[in-house]
Protein backbone atom coordinates (compact mmCIF):
# COMPACT_ATOMS: atom_id res chain seq x y z
CA UNK A 1 0.00 0.00 0.00
CA UNK A 2 1.38 3.39 -1.02
CA UNK A 3 1.01 5.94 1.74
CA UNK A 4 0.76 9.03 -0.43
CA UNK A 5 -1.98 10.43 -2.70
CA UNK A 6 -2.94 8.42 -5.76
CA UNK A 7 -3.05 11.69 -7.70
CA UNK A 8 0.71 12.16 -7.40
CA UNK A 9 1.32 9.11 -9.61
CA UNK A 10 -1.06 10.42 -12.29
CA UNK A 11 0.48 13.86 -12.69
CA UNK A 12 3.40 14.50 -15.04
CA UNK A 13 5.54 17.17 -13.42
CA UNK A 14 4.19 16.75 -9.93
CA UNK A 15 7.35 15.16 -8.56
CA UNK A 16 9.36 17.95 -10.20
CA UNK A 17 7.16 20.51 -8.43
CA UNK A 18 8.19 19.04 -5.08
CA UNK A 19 11.93 19.42 -5.61
CA UNK A 20 13.79 22.73 -5.67
CA UNK A 21 12.89 24.54 -8.90
CA UNK A 22 14.96 27.38 -10.43
CA UNK A 23 13.50 29.93 -7.99
CA UNK A 24 14.78 27.85 -5.08
CA UNK A 25 18.36 28.11 -6.31
CA UNK A 26 18.10 31.91 -6.26
CA UNK A 27 18.14 33.96 -3.06
CA UNK A 28 14.71 35.18 -2.00
CA UNK A 29 14.25 38.80 -3.09
CA UNK A 30 14.96 41.48 -0.51
CA UNK A 31 11.85 43.43 -1.53
CA UNK A 32 8.51 42.51 -3.10
CA UNK A 33 5.13 44.17 -3.47
CA UNK A 34 3.27 41.15 -2.06
CA UNK A 35 4.45 38.09 -0.16
CA UNK A 36 2.07 35.13 -0.16
CA UNK A 37 2.49 32.27 2.31
CA UNK A 38 1.17 28.97 0.97
CA UNK A 39 1.46 27.51 -2.54
CA UNK A 40 -1.93 25.82 -2.73
CA UNK A 41 -4.96 26.89 -4.75
CA UNK A 42 -5.56 30.08 -2.75
CA UNK A 43 -2.01 31.40 -2.83
CA UNK A 44 -1.32 30.45 -6.44
CA UNK A 45 -4.59 31.94 -7.72
CA UNK A 46 -3.85 35.17 -5.85
CA UNK A 47 -0.27 35.22 -7.16
CA UNK A 48 -1.47 34.79 -10.73
CA UNK A 49 -4.01 37.60 -10.33
CA UNK A 50 -1.52 40.03 -8.76
CA UNK A 51 1.33 39.27 -11.17
CA UNK A 52 -0.96 39.74 -14.16
CA UNK A 53 -1.84 43.17 -12.73
CA UNK A 54 1.85 44.10 -12.60
CA UNK A 55 2.76 43.49 -8.95
CA UNK A 56 5.96 41.78 -7.87
CA UNK A 57 4.95 38.63 -5.99
CA UNK A 58 6.72 35.81 -4.17
CA UNK A 59 4.90 32.70 -2.93
CA UNK A 60 6.62 31.10 0.06
CA UNK A 61 5.85 27.41 0.65
CA UNK A 62 7.14 25.34 3.56
CA UNK A 63 6.80 22.06 1.64
CA UNK A 64 6.41 21.32 -2.06
CA UNK A 65 4.09 23.23 -4.36
CA UNK A 66 0.55 21.96 -3.83
CA UNK A 67 1.74 19.24 -1.45
CA UNK A 68 -0.96 19.91 1.15
CA UNK A 69 -4.73 19.73 0.71
CA UNK A 70 -4.51 20.92 -2.91
CA UNK A 71 -3.25 17.51 -4.05
CA UNK A 72 -4.72 15.40 -1.24
CA UNK A 73 -8.45 15.97 -1.76
CA UNK A 74 -10.94 13.84 -3.66
CA UNK A 75 -11.22 16.10 -6.72
CA UNK A 76 -14.91 16.82 -6.11
CA UNK A 77 -15.96 20.33 -7.19
CA UNK A 78 -19.41 20.57 -5.66
CA UNK A 79 -22.14 23.17 -6.04
CA UNK A 80 -23.09 25.29 -3.04
CA UNK A 81 -21.29 25.62 0.26
CA UNK A 82 -20.71 23.25 3.13
CA UNK A 83 -23.96 24.44 4.76
CA UNK A 84 -27.02 23.17 2.94
CA UNK A 85 -29.57 25.50 1.39
CA UNK A 86 -32.05 25.19 4.25
CA UNK A 87 -29.42 26.14 6.82
CA UNK A 88 -28.24 29.10 4.73
CA UNK A 89 -31.78 30.48 4.55
CA UNK A 90 -32.60 29.91 8.22
CA UNK A 91 -29.30 31.43 9.39
CA UNK A 92 -28.91 34.38 7.01
CA UNK A 93 -32.31 35.08 5.49
CA UNK A 94 -33.20 34.66 1.84
CA UNK A 95 -31.45 37.76 0.44
CA UNK A 96 -28.03 37.12 1.99
CA UNK A 97 -28.35 33.37 1.45
CA UNK A 98 -28.85 34.00 -2.27
CA UNK A 99 -25.72 36.17 -2.37
CA UNK A 100 -23.70 33.40 -0.70
CA UNK A 101 -25.05 30.72 -3.02
CA UNK A 102 -24.35 32.90 -6.06
CA UNK A 103 -20.75 33.35 -4.87
CA UNK A 104 -20.38 29.57 -4.69
CA UNK A 105 -21.80 29.24 -8.21
CA UNK A 106 -19.42 31.93 -9.46
CA UNK A 107 -16.51 30.04 -7.92
CA UNK A 108 -17.21 27.05 -10.21
CA UNK A 109 -17.53 29.35 -13.24
CA UNK A 110 -14.22 31.01 -12.25
CA UNK A 111 -12.49 27.64 -12.09
CA UNK A 112 -13.80 26.63 -15.52
CA UNK A 113 -12.71 29.96 -17.07
CA UNK A 114 -9.23 29.79 -15.55
CA UNK A 115 -8.65 26.20 -16.69
CA UNK A 116 -9.77 27.08 -20.22
CA UNK A 117 -7.81 30.34 -20.39
CA UNK A 118 -4.57 28.78 -19.13
CA UNK A 119 -5.02 25.51 -21.01
CA UNK A 120 -4.60 23.41 -17.84
CA UNK A 121 -4.92 19.69 -18.59
CA UNK A 122 -6.51 18.49 -15.35
CA UNK A 123 -9.33 16.15 -16.46
CA UNK A 124 -11.99 18.71 -15.57
CA UNK A 125 -15.48 17.56 -16.55
CA UNK A 126 -19.06 18.29 -15.58
CA UNK A 127 -19.90 15.00 -13.90
CA UNK A 128 -22.65 16.10 -11.57
CA UNK A 129 -22.86 14.75 -8.04
CA UNK A 130 -25.17 12.60 -6.01
CA UNK A 131 -25.95 12.83 -2.32
CA UNK A 132 -27.00 9.48 -0.86
CA UNK A 133 -29.51 9.22 1.99
CA UNK A 134 -28.09 7.09 4.83
CA UNK A 135 -31.55 6.82 6.44
CA UNK A 136 -35.14 7.15 5.16
CA UNK A 137 -35.51 10.40 7.12
CA UNK A 138 -32.55 11.83 5.23
CA UNK A 139 -34.33 11.26 1.91
CA UNK A 140 -37.36 13.12 3.28
CA UNK A 141 -34.97 15.98 4.11
CA UNK A 142 -33.76 15.89 0.51
CA UNK A 143 -37.32 16.65 -0.61
CA UNK A 144 -37.33 19.81 1.51
CA UNK A 145 -33.88 20.73 0.20
CA UNK A 146 -35.07 20.32 -3.39
CA UNK A 147 -37.91 22.77 -2.72
CA UNK A 148 -35.65 25.39 -1.09
CA UNK A 149 -33.07 25.14 -3.87
CA UNK A 150 -35.69 25.67 -6.57
CA UNK A 151 -37.76 28.37 -4.83
CA UNK A 152 -34.99 30.48 -3.28
CA UNK A 153 -31.95 29.87 -5.50
CA UNK A 154 -33.44 28.84 -8.84
CA UNK A 155 -31.26 25.74 -8.70
CA UNK A 156 -32.70 22.48 -9.96
CA UNK A 157 -31.87 19.06 -8.53
CA UNK A 158 -33.55 15.69 -9.04
CA UNK A 159 -34.58 13.04 -6.52
CA UNK A 160 -34.13 9.35 -7.19
CA UNK A 161 -36.09 6.99 -4.90
CA UNK A 162 -34.45 3.90 -3.49
CA UNK A 163 -36.33 1.66 -5.89
CA UNK A 164 -34.60 3.39 -8.84
CA UNK A 165 -31.22 4.32 -7.38
CA UNK A 166 -29.34 1.52 -9.13
CA UNK A 167 -29.46 3.71 -12.23
CA UNK A 168 -27.01 5.97 -10.38
CA UNK A 169 -25.21 3.84 -7.78
CA UNK A 170 -24.53 0.13 -7.49
CA UNK A 171 -25.49 -0.12 -3.84
CA UNK A 172 -28.51 -0.92 -1.69
CA UNK A 173 -26.97 0.71 1.40
CA UNK A 174 -28.81 3.99 0.82
CA UNK A 175 -32.42 5.16 0.88
CA UNK A 176 -32.63 7.35 -2.20
CA UNK A 177 -30.52 10.03 -3.83
CA UNK A 178 -30.39 13.74 -4.60
CA UNK A 179 -28.71 14.35 -7.97
CA UNK A 180 -27.19 17.69 -9.00
CA UNK A 181 -25.96 17.87 -12.61
CA UNK A 182 -23.84 21.01 -12.08
CA UNK A 183 -20.88 19.73 -10.07
CA UNK A 184 -17.46 18.97 -11.57
CA UNK A 185 -14.73 16.35 -11.32
CA UNK A 186 -11.03 17.24 -11.50
CA UNK A 187 -7.62 15.72 -10.95
CA UNK A 188 -6.50 18.00 -8.11
CA UNK A 189 -2.75 17.42 -8.48
CA UNK A 190 -2.81 18.11 -12.23
CA UNK A 191 -4.80 21.26 -11.50
CA UNK A 192 -2.44 22.65 -8.84
CA UNK A 193 0.61 21.97 -11.02
CA UNK A 194 -1.09 23.79 -13.90
CA UNK A 195 -2.10 26.67 -11.64
CA UNK A 196 1.48 27.03 -10.40
CA UNK A 197 2.71 27.12 -14.01
CA UNK A 198 0.13 29.81 -14.80
CA UNK A 199 1.28 31.92 -11.82
CA UNK A 200 4.91 31.58 -12.96
CA UNK A 201 4.00 32.57 -16.53
CA UNK A 202 2.34 35.68 -15.15
CA UNK A 203 5.60 36.62 -13.41
CA UNK A 204 5.19 35.34 -9.85
CA UNK A 205 8.14 33.74 -8.06
CA UNK A 206 7.40 30.50 -6.18
CA UNK A 207 9.80 29.39 -3.46
CA UNK A 208 9.10 25.83 -2.24
CA UNK A 209 10.79 24.35 0.83
CA UNK A 210 10.98 27.85 2.31
CA UNK A 211 9.38 28.10 5.73
CA UNK A 212 8.18 31.36 7.25
CA UNK A 213 9.44 31.51 10.82
CA UNK A 214 8.24 34.97 11.87
CA UNK A 215 6.57 38.06 10.44
CA UNK A 216 6.91 41.61 11.80
CA UNK A 217 4.80 44.61 10.92
CA UNK A 218 7.06 47.49 9.90
CA UNK A 219 5.27 50.78 9.25
CA UNK A 220 3.11 50.22 6.21
CA UNK A 221 4.71 46.90 5.29
CA UNK A 222 6.06 43.58 6.55
CA UNK A 223 9.38 41.99 7.34
CA UNK A 224 9.17 38.24 6.72
CA UNK A 225 11.82 35.98 8.24
CA UNK A 226 12.17 32.79 6.22
CA UNK A 227 14.47 29.78 6.28
CA UNK A 228 16.25 31.29 3.27
CA UNK A 229 16.51 34.92 4.25
CA UNK A 230 14.50 38.03 5.03
CA UNK A 231 11.93 39.55 2.66
CA UNK A 232 10.43 43.04 2.99
CA UNK A 233 6.92 43.14 1.52
CA UNK A 234 4.38 45.86 1.05
CA UNK A 235 1.52 43.47 1.69
CA UNK A 236 1.15 39.96 3.11
CA UNK A 237 -1.39 37.28 2.23
CA UNK A 238 -1.61 34.19 4.45
CA UNK A 239 -3.03 31.33 2.34
CA UNK A 240 -2.18 28.35 4.55
CA UNK A 241 -5.72 27.20 5.49
CA UNK A 242 -5.49 23.88 7.39
CA UNK A 243 -1.67 24.06 7.47
CA UNK A 244 -1.36 27.40 9.29
CA UNK A 245 1.77 27.51 11.44
CA UNK A 246 2.56 29.20 14.75
CA UNK A 247 3.97 32.14 12.79
CA UNK A 248 0.35 33.26 12.35
CA UNK A 249 -1.29 32.85 15.79
CA UNK A 250 -4.30 35.04 15.04
CA UNK A 251 -5.35 32.89 12.09
CA UNK A 252 -4.69 29.69 14.04
CA UNK A 253 -7.31 30.87 16.57
CA UNK A 254 -9.90 30.99 13.79
CA UNK A 255 -9.19 27.96 11.56
CA UNK A 256 -9.63 24.42 12.90
CA UNK A 257 -7.66 21.77 10.97
CA UNK A 258 -9.50 18.46 10.67
CA UNK A 259 -8.07 15.32 9.13
CA UNK A 260 -9.71 13.83 6.08
CA UNK A 261 -8.62 10.45 4.73
CA UNK A 262 -8.87 8.65 1.39
CA UNK A 263 -8.07 5.22 0.02
CA UNK A 264 -7.88 4.09 -3.59
CA UNK A 265 -8.47 0.52 -4.67
CA UNK A 266 -6.61 -1.42 -7.30
CA UNK A 267 -8.08 -0.88 -10.80
CA UNK A 268 -11.43 -2.63 -11.10
CA UNK A 269 -12.76 -4.64 -14.02
CA UNK A 270 -14.58 -2.22 -16.38
CA UNK A 271 -17.97 -3.83 -15.78
CA UNK A 272 -17.51 -3.59 -11.99
CA UNK A 273 -16.45 0.07 -12.15
CA UNK A 274 -19.46 0.83 -14.35
CA UNK A 275 -21.85 -0.77 -11.87
CA UNK A 276 -20.56 1.29 -8.91
CA UNK A 277 -21.29 4.72 -10.41
CA UNK A 278 -22.75 4.21 -13.91
CA UNK A 279 -22.61 7.94 -14.77
CA UNK A 280 -19.24 8.55 -13.07
CA UNK A 281 -20.69 11.16 -10.72
CA UNK A 282 -19.02 12.56 -7.64
CA UNK A 283 -20.77 11.05 -4.59
CA UNK A 284 -21.13 11.55 -0.87
CA UNK A 285 -23.62 10.46 1.74
CA UNK A 286 -25.71 12.19 4.39
CA UNK A 287 -23.91 11.02 7.55
CA UNK A 288 -21.98 13.46 9.76
CA UNK A 289 -19.09 10.99 9.59
CA UNK A 290 -19.70 10.92 5.88
CA UNK A 291 -18.25 8.83 3.09
CA UNK A 292 -17.38 10.44 -0.24
CA UNK A 293 -16.32 8.54 -3.31
CA UNK A 294 -15.81 8.48 -7.06
CA UNK A 295 -14.46 6.21 -9.80
CA UNK A 296 -11.20 7.40 -11.34
CA UNK A 297 -10.38 7.48 -15.04
CA UNK A 298 -8.36 4.26 -14.69
CA UNK A 299 -11.23 2.46 -12.93
CA UNK A 300 -10.28 2.67 -9.25
CA UNK A 301 -12.72 3.45 -6.48
CA UNK A 302 -11.51 6.48 -4.54
CA UNK A 303 -13.24 6.35 -1.15
CA UNK A 304 -12.78 8.93 1.60
CA UNK A 305 -14.20 10.26 4.82
CA UNK A 306 -13.49 11.78 8.18
CA UNK A 307 -12.65 8.35 9.53
CA UNK A 308 -11.29 9.87 12.72
CA UNK A 309 -10.98 13.38 14.13
CA UNK A 310 -7.20 13.49 14.48
CA UNK A 311 -4.04 15.00 13.05
CA UNK A 312 -3.06 13.09 9.89
CA UNK A 313 0.01 10.94 10.59
CA UNK A 314 1.30 7.66 9.19
CA UNK A 315 -0.43 5.80 12.04
CA UNK A 316 -3.72 7.66 11.74
CA UNK A 317 -3.74 7.16 7.96
CA UNK A 318 -3.31 3.40 8.43
CA UNK A 319 -6.08 3.28 11.03
CA UNK A 320 -8.30 5.35 8.75
CA UNK A 321 -7.54 3.04 5.82
CA UNK A 322 -8.91 0.09 7.80
CA UNK A 323 -12.03 2.08 8.74
CA UNK A 324 -12.57 3.19 5.15
CA UNK A 325 -12.06 -0.33 3.82
CA UNK A 326 -14.87 -1.44 6.14
CA UNK A 327 -16.94 1.42 4.74
CA UNK A 328 -16.33 0.24 1.18
CA UNK A 329 -17.58 -3.23 2.13
CA UNK A 330 -20.75 -1.73 3.67
CA UNK A 331 -21.54 0.41 0.64
CA UNK A 332 -20.26 -1.93 -2.09
CA UNK A 333 -20.20 -5.52 -0.76
CA UNK A 334 -19.00 -6.87 -4.11
CA UNK A 335 -15.62 -5.17 -3.46
CA UNK A 336 -14.90 -7.20 -0.32
CA UNK A 337 -11.87 -8.85 -1.88
CA UNK A 338 -10.43 -5.82 -3.68
CA UNK A 339 -7.00 -4.59 -2.59
CA UNK A 340 -6.33 -1.07 -1.32
CA UNK A 341 -3.33 0.32 -3.21
CA UNK A 342 -3.18 3.89 -1.85
CA UNK A 343 -4.02 5.45 1.52
CA UNK A 344 -3.35 9.00 2.64
CA UNK A 345 -4.63 11.86 4.76
CA UNK A 346 -4.75 15.64 4.62
CA UNK A 347 -6.16 18.59 6.51
CA UNK A 348 -9.30 20.54 5.75
CA UNK A 349 -9.84 23.81 7.62
CA UNK A 350 -13.15 24.68 9.25
CA UNK A 351 -14.36 27.88 10.83
CA UNK A 352 -16.62 28.00 13.86
CA UNK A 353 -19.73 28.54 11.70
CA UNK A 354 -18.50 26.31 8.82
CA UNK A 355 -18.37 29.24 6.38
CA UNK A 356 -15.28 30.26 4.37
CA UNK A 357 -13.78 33.68 4.88
CA UNK A 358 -11.43 36.18 3.25
CA UNK A 359 -10.34 39.61 4.39
CA UNK A 360 -7.79 41.42 6.53
CA UNK A 361 -6.76 40.26 9.99
CA UNK A 362 -4.26 42.29 12.04
CA UNK A 363 -3.12 43.99 8.85
CA UNK A 364 -2.48 40.77 6.89
CA UNK A 365 -4.78 39.50 4.17
CA UNK A 366 -6.11 35.94 4.45
CA UNK A 367 -8.52 33.49 2.83
CA UNK A 368 -9.54 29.99 3.91
CA UNK A 369 -11.88 27.87 5.99
CA UNK A 370 -13.39 26.08 3.00
CA UNK A 371 -14.62 23.07 4.98
CA UNK A 372 -13.91 20.52 2.26
CA UNK A 373 -15.29 22.67 -0.61
CA UNK A 374 -11.97 24.28 -1.41
CA UNK A 375 -11.08 23.52 -5.03
CA UNK A 376 -13.34 26.13 -6.63
CA UNK A 377 -13.76 28.36 -3.59
CA UNK A 378 -10.02 28.62 -2.95
CA UNK A 379 -9.39 29.49 -6.59
CA UNK A 380 -12.16 32.07 -6.52
CA UNK A 381 -11.39 33.67 -3.16
CA UNK A 382 -7.66 33.62 -3.91
CA UNK A 383 -8.28 35.50 -7.16
CA UNK A 384 -10.77 37.85 -5.48
CA UNK A 385 -8.55 38.71 -2.51
CA UNK A 386 -5.78 39.27 -5.06
CA UNK A 387 -7.97 41.85 -6.78
CA UNK A 388 -8.59 43.55 -3.45
CA UNK A 389 -4.86 43.55 -2.72
CA UNK A 390 -4.40 45.18 -6.12
CA UNK A 391 -6.60 48.08 -5.06
CA UNK A 392 -10.02 47.15 -6.40
CA UNK A 393 -12.89 48.18 -4.11
CA UNK A 394 -14.70 44.87 -3.64
CA UNK A 395 -17.77 44.29 -1.48
CA UNK A 396 -18.18 40.53 -1.18
CA UNK A 397 -20.48 38.39 1.00
CA UNK A 398 -17.57 36.16 2.10
CA UNK A 399 -15.23 39.02 3.05
CA UNK A 400 -14.89 39.50 6.80
CA UNK A 401 -12.43 41.97 8.34
CA UNK A 402 -13.92 41.34 11.80
CA UNK A 403 -13.44 37.56 11.83
CA UNK A 404 -13.81 36.61 15.51
CA UNK A 405 -11.55 34.00 17.16
CA UNK A 406 -12.90 30.78 18.64
CA UNK A 407 -13.10 31.10 22.44
CA UNK A 408 -10.53 29.06 24.43
CA UNK A 409 -8.78 27.98 21.22
CA UNK A 410 -5.15 28.71 20.36
CA UNK A 411 -4.59 26.41 17.38
CA UNK A 412 -4.53 23.00 19.08
CA UNK A 413 -7.99 21.48 18.50
CA UNK A 414 -8.32 19.82 21.91
CA UNK A 415 -12.11 19.58 21.48
CA UNK A 416 -12.11 17.36 18.38
CA UNK A 417 -12.54 14.02 20.23
CA UNK A 418 -15.70 15.44 21.85
CA UNK A 419 -16.94 16.76 18.52
CA UNK A 420 -16.30 13.33 16.96
CA UNK A 421 -18.25 11.58 19.72
CA UNK A 422 -21.12 14.03 19.29
CA UNK A 423 -21.32 13.44 15.53
CA UNK A 424 -21.14 9.67 15.95
CA UNK A 425 -24.12 9.92 18.30
CA UNK A 426 -26.01 12.05 15.80
CA UNK A 427 -25.36 9.48 13.09
CA UNK A 428 -26.87 6.83 15.34
CA UNK A 429 -29.93 8.73 16.50
CA UNK A 430 -30.90 11.22 13.77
Amino acid sequence: MKEYPYWWDTTPGFSESQIPNPEFRLPVPEHTDVAIVGAGYTGLAAARQLARAGASVIVLERDGVGEGASSRNGGQVLTGLRLDASTLVSRYGETHARALFEAASESIATLERLVAEEGIACDLRRSGHLAAAWKPAHFRAFRHEQTILARTFGHRVELVPRSEQRSEIGSDAYHGLLVDENSLAVNPAKYVVGLAAAARRAGALIAPHTSVDRVDRRGGGWTIHTSRGVVDAGDLLVATNGYTSAAFPALRRRFVPIGSYIVATAPLAPDVASRLLPKRRMAFDSKYFLYYFRVTDDGRLLFGGRAEFSEPTADSSRRAARILQDGIHKVFPELSGVAIEYAWGGRAAFTRDEMPRAGVLDGAYYAGGYGGHGIALATYLGSTIGRRLGGEPIDHPLFDDRFAPIPLYRGRPWFLPMVGAYYKAKDLFT
